[in-house]
């Protein structure tokens, strides 16, 4: 009963800083949404923003660690056509999480300690995509402009998937990711 009360919360939450953005977004109509007391969301987060924090910091990271795990590299190509494809698919609540992530990485919404661990983790991005990239290319002079030019891409696609809520094929995914890799 908990958990599930919980997972409500987070339900609820999701859609309120979906609509109406993380400042504002109030526990007062998340609670009122899920039919519970202010104290009762209150007994599971201490705040609006440790709420907020773990559907960020937890949540989007577990959905992309997730979509990353259940791949295996055969070929780049193949790799990343099925890691953007595969965000068609998520549950509509993990999209909307996913859209809250990318908010936040955009600067569009949440603060500045999210902000900032959004910032580390985008400079990660780079040398991990490098890393994959790399054996698979002619010279490594042209690793840069390949890796930041895929990554801009990836974010276009995964943005029109949860942002603008479209469906892109695979074959489309595939032929975009193609003039890159290729």
């Amino acid at each position: 009963m908990t958990d599930d009360l919980k997972l409500k919360i987070k339900q609820a939450a999701v859609e309120h800083f979906n609509k109406d953005g993380y400042h504002g977004a109030t526990i007062r109509n998340i609670a009122q949404d899920v039919g519970c007391s202010l104290p009762m969301v209150y007994y599971y987060y201490k705040s609006k923003k440790e709420l907020f924090y773990e559907i960020i910091k937890k949540d989007y990271f577990d959905i992309i660690a997730r979509q990353a795990n259940m791949l295996r590299i055969t070929n780049l190509l193949d790799f990343y056509t099925q890691f953007v494809y595969q965000i068609n698919h998520l549950s509509d609540y993990d999209k909307k999480v996913y859209r809250l992530g990318v908010k936040v990485y955009l600067s569009f919404d949440g603060d500045v300690e999210l902000m900032e661990i959004m910032d580390k983790w985008e400079k990660n991005i780079l040398p991990r995509h490098y890393e994959l990239i790399m054996p698979h290319l002619k010279t490594q002079k042209d690793g840069v402009v390949v890796v930041r030019t895929l990554v801009h891409l990836m974010e276009n696609l995964i943005e029109s998937i949860v942002v603008k809520g479209r469906y892109i094929s695979e074959d489309e995914i595939r032929e975009e990711l193609s003039i890159i890799l290729q």
